[in-house]
């Protein structure tokens, strides 16, 4: 969800002190300078903060891996994969992604770019036609209090663009209470067996949340994508995904369906008092389905998901082959959504302070507003996931760190935490 590039000018030239590392101060923000590397005993603190969440029943388990100049630096299993069955995390544990989902449909995207297969500024109802149809909703709020929802036609098409960025308009039903919202919760757009087809379907009969390239909203643009990617190249998306990006990178676990009664017992589950992920239907990946979501609907393992980002800390690059061309690369990685492009950000600006987005990750590009900012640097890329997946690409010390865990409720502080003794350390 965030990147970006270059180190800021040092101001005064100060160094300060921030928790137990020697920071550079640069235009407000903190940051480590370039060429750090890991003290393995403040490492020890991350063992200690996650050997505790499971001891206190907070999480059932967790894997991390922090990893830098292509070597992991620290490598650990927390607590079970399993609380009911006891089974133990294994380097074989499968996790659900949520929308760590979307980073690998976001890649396989700029492929299809790259090939010339889809252009950024082409109609998605080139594509899908019914899309030419759609109209925005805009609350209208009446003398008594009441609101309505007033259609108005778009003021111009939707493009590739549009989806890649999260500012179709496209949204989600399961969060926030407009009008928009709720006539997505009301429309019952995951009912039956469906594909990709169907579901661009039933979005195109619902109103958009904003006019295209207005808001960053988060919702099922990236659904759509797909199934532009899916008439583009005749293809089912995850064909698509493993001929050019799965297969090659070696990611074998990393599929929509987990129907092997084998496989079935490897998979992480959450505590079942923390079941809830509360992002609309439950994603099951043992009941075989016609959906393919590319937002959120694929399971990995801890050795797929690594080698994913570090391909993308490599710049599109891995173990000799080439997966996306450094100006793709960089074409991704910019803020597309920053001063002069037009998008507005609201309350639900999921990629948060101090970062913008590119072409489906999250970009560092300053400090933020926090006082102290958050630890990292600019050019960082990110995303997570509603089950606690997380990971963090910080291109100026090469390295990142991925977190897998099924924790829906404690998540977003167990993913602040680990960053923060992520950056804590680091050193010179």
């Amino acid at each position: 969800m965030n990147l970006h590039f270059g180190l800021r000018s040092l101001v005064c030239g100060a160094l300060v002190s921030l928790g137990a590392i020697s920071l550079v101060r640069a235009e407000g923000t903190y940051e480590i300078p370039a060429g750090a590397h890991f003290n393995q005993d403040k490492l020890a603190k991350v063992s200690e903060f996650f050997k505790n969440e499971v001891a206190t029943g907070k999480i059932p388990g967790a894997m991390v891996l922090i990893q830098q100049h292509g070597k992991p630096v620290y490598k650990e299993s927390f607590g079970v994969q399993d609380v009911v069955s006891k089974a133990p995390l294994t380097d074989k544990t499968i996790f659900r992604l949520f929308s760590m989902t979307k980073a690998i449909t976001a890649v396989v995207s700029m492929q299809l770019l790259e090939e010339g297969k889809i252009k950024l500024d082409d109609p998605v109802s080139k594509y899908i036609p019914s899309f030419a149809n759609m109209k925005v909703g805009v609350e209208k709020k009446a003398d008594d209090g009441t609101k309505s929802l007033e259609l108005v036609p778009l003021s111009r098409p939707m493009t590739v663009h549009d989806l890649m960025t999260h500012t179709s308009g496209v949204t989600y039903g399961f969060y926030g209470d407009s009008l928009v919202r709720k006539a997505y919760r009301d429309a019952n757009i995951y009912a039956g067996d469906f594909d990709l087809a169907e579901f661009a379907e039933r979005i195109a009969k619902l109103p958009l949340h904003n006019q295209p390239g207005g808001l960053w909203q988060y919702g099922h643009s990236t659904d759509i994508l797909a199934r532009v990617m899916e008439v583009a190249t005749g293809k089912s998306l995850l064909t698509i995904e493993r001929e050019t990006l799965l297969d090659p990178l070696g990611m074998n676990d990393t599929r929509f369906l987990v129907t092997d009664p084998e496989k079935q017992k490897l998979m992480a589950q959450p505590l079942p008092t923390d079941s809830d992920f509360r992002v609309g239907r439950e994603n099951d990946p043992t009941k075989v389905k016609k959906w393919e979501s590319a937002s959120g609907g694929m399971v990995s393992t801890m050795g797929d998901y690594t080698r994913f980002v570090q391909m993308l800390l490599n710049g599109g690059s891995f173990d000799g082959k080439t997966y996306l061309k450094p100006e793709t690369f960089k074409l991704m990685t910019k803020d597309h959504i920053g001063p002069g492009s037009g998008v507005d950000r609201d309350y639900f600006y999921f990629p948060g302070d101090g970062f913008g987005f590119g072409l489906g990750l999250a970009v560092r590009t300053d400090p933020g507003n926090a006082k102290p900012p958050p630890p990292g640097d600019l050019g960082e890329l990110k995303w997570d996931g509603a089950s606690g997946c997380y990971f963090v690409i910080d291109p100026k010390q090469d390295m990142f760190f991925v977190l897998l865990e099924q924790t829906p409720t404690e998540r977003q502080r167990v993913q602040r935490t680990l960053k923060q003794l992520v950056y804590e350390s680091m050193e010179n």
